[in-house]
């Protein structure tokens, strides 16, 4: 599989990989970090994390780290196919906002 496969990700799976592009986290970090405006906005619940995290082991978008702080908690990082997926996606974003910019299609953008 190639990264341009996966493209384009869904908003909660940039989040993420955003999160993790800095280094390992667990999930509740990961969540915390997405809520905010430069970590993409996007609230999501408990589900929402665990079920695009499991997807995105099954996909080597990340991995499991093995460290832990607390019995109850998983810690998350990026593989080498994530940060490929991850740098694809915002290549596409940066096209698609210049594209947009050109056309003068939003005011002061």
């Amino acid at each position: 599989m190639e990264a341009n496969d996966l493209l384009p990700l869904s908003p909660v799976v940039f989040a993420i990989l955003t999160a993790l592009a800095e280094g390992e986290k667990h999930g509740y970090a990961i969540m915390k970090e997405a809520n905010l405006q430069e970590g993409g906005g996007i609230t999501m619940g408990a589900g929402t994390l665990y079920g695009s995290l499991d997807r995105m082991l099954k996909t080597k978008l990340v991995e499991e780290t093995g460290s832990t702080d607390n019995e109850r908690r998983r810690y998350y990082r990026i593989t080498e196919f994530g940060q490929r997926v991850f740098e694809a996606e915002v290549n596409r974003l940066k096209l698609t906002l210049a594209s947009v910019s050109r056309k003068n299609l939003v005011q002061g953008a």
